[in-house]
């Protein structure tokens, strides 16, 4: 019963955050049972020029490290907040999210050249929760029970939280970057006078990601909520909504 309830809702997760998450749990499984090392997985760009390693460039955003409460953590955020984008602003529009996704990647693998981080998963789930929250702008988020604040300053609270544990912040500070490069080309710059879309979702992401015609007269609203977790809904919930 427990497992067809799992199968069920497993099935009912939009299809890019399914394939992401299912990715990033089976790697860090195969890592658990040194399967996979984690000098395979990496990001190195003299392993992936001159040895053309060229997985790295996908298994970087692939492990958020060992199983324990950290990447339960990170994969709750990652799961929510994609989840949320997919079935909320993105509602229809599967292959621009997939383009999203392509945009963060490239931007942060060009940093990466520049600045020593080894994984970067954890950057792209601070730039997909700044995306979310700086489209959502009016919900009111809970932080443990103590404070409350607008959802756009929930990637900063987040900061705030890897400062107080000593996690070192450019990681953070990467996924806000990309989070409001991406924001700005597609929210703000087409909206001022003489803008226009930047970003330009190919054709064939189209065609294999939106094999139905998307409907002109959709918008979503901003309370649009998926299933699952339900954090922010109730003033006495313990974790971040």
């Amino acid at each position: 019963m427990a497992y067809q309830t799992f199968r069920q809702e497993y099935m009912q997760m939009p299809p890019v955050t399914r394939v992401y998450t299912t990715s990033c749990v089976l790697t860090t499984i195969a890592t658990h049972l040194d399967l996979v090392s984690i000098f395979q997985l990496y990001f190195n760009p003299i392993l992936i020029i001159k040895h053309y390693q060229i997985w790295r460039l996908i298994t970087t955003f692939l492990f958020f490290g060992p199983i324990g409460f950290n990447f339960l953590f990170n994969m709750i955020f990652t799961y929510r907040y994609c989840r949320m984008l997919e079935e909320g602003s993105f509602r229809g529009r599967t292959a621009d999210f997939v383009m999203m996704f392509i945009f963060g990647a490239v931007c942060m693998i060009i940093f990466g050249f520049f600045v020593n981080i080894l994984f970067l998963g954890q950057a792209f789930t601070i730039m997909l929760v700044y995306v979310w929250a700086r489209r959502n702008p009016f919900i009111r988020m809970n932080f443990f029970g103590v404070m409350n604040f607008q959802a756009p300053y929930l990637p900063w609270v987040l900061l705030g939280v890897s400062i107080l544990l000593g996690n070192p912040i450019w990681v953070d500070l990467l996924g806000i970057a990309v989070g409001h490069m991406y924001y700005f080309i597609e929210d703000v710059f087409p909206n001022l006078r003489g803008g226009f879309r930047l970003l330009q979702t190919p054709r064939i992401l189209k065609v294999l990601f939106d094999p139905h015609p998307e409907d002109p007269d959709y918008s979503p609203l901003p309370e649009d909520r998926p299933g699952g977790f339900d954090w922010g809904e109730r003033p006495n919930n313990p974790f971040i909504g």
